[in-house]
């Protein structure tokens, strides 16, 4: 068994295209599971609305995991949503367990699609990073996707910053990033550093991978984290497995 496990749940999106039966099928897996922590990483809401924040606040609150930690996304910005984010989801930027450290970025702006890290993010992440023990994985949580993937169409709007990002992220020895957004489960190896994209949760916009799912994430010390992907109601295997087994469209036809 794990020593710590985290559940990643990513793009709900409160609002017309949410299916709660999987919601509700979500909420009864995840707490199967007991986990050590649920990350969110963005888009909560659809449209950065107060009612869409009211109801997602009581969705995540059926949850009955002790450390649910929540990252905003450019949905959950829009309309002045900047402005009740924080007032629904109070957070830290660092979260320390016994087997791992989480930090987390803000990579949401008003009113804007494409994310960013900016100078101070990227600077505080480099200083705190070199200050923890090596012996602990470090895990980075942010809601836009740090590099491209396949099946999502332009790749404009990624983090702004993205090549300052990595950097920081590889030379402070960060060993997971986790990022939501583009509705599309992947995942890339850069040496100790992995990057994992987790699909949509429990909306109906899919893009190149058209199920509901979420990401397993087990750590144990001295080991490289192991990322699963659960499909909602179905199957989990490794994250690992589903980029194995892909094939672009034109070798597809």
């Amino acid at each position: 068994m794990a020593a710590l496990q985290i559940v990643q749940l990513s793009d709900i999106h409160i609002g017309s295209l949410f299916v709660q039966n999987v919601f509700d099928t979500v909420v009864d897996e995840v707490n199967k599971l007991k986990p050590d922590a649920i990350i969110v990483t963005g888009d909560l809401t659809d449209e950065g609305l107060l009612f869409q924040f009211e109801r997602a606040r009581n969705e995540l609150k059926r949850f009955t995991c002790p450390n649910v930690i929540v990252v905003a996304g450019n949905h959950d910005y829009r309309h002045t949503g900047y402005l009740l984010f924080k007032k629904f989801f109070p957070s830290k930027q660092i979260y320390e367990f016994d087997d791992a450290i989480v930090l987390t970025l803000g990579t949401a702006r008003p009113d804007r699609d494409e994310g960013e890290v900016g100078y101070r993010q990227n600077q505080w992440m480099e200083k705190t990073l070199t200050k923890l023990p090596e012996t602990k994985p470090k895990i980075v949580a942010m809601h836009h996707h740090l590099i491209g993937i396949p099946d999502t169409g332009t790749d404009k709007i990624i983090i702004l910053d993205a090549g300052d990002t990595l950097r920081t992220c590889l030379q402070s020895g960060v060993d997971l990033v986790l990022c939501g957004h583009k509705h599309r489960p992947w995942v890339w190896n850069l040496g100790r550093l992995e990057i994992a994209y987790a699909g949509t949760t429990s909306s109906s916009r899919f893009r190149g991978f058209f199920e509901n799912c979420y990401n397993i994430i087990d750590i144990e010390m001295g080991k490289k984290p192991r990322v699963d992907i659960k499909i909602v109601g179905k199957k989990r295997f490794p994250l690992a497995e589903l980029v194995e087994r892909y094939k672009p469209f034109l070798e597809q036809a």
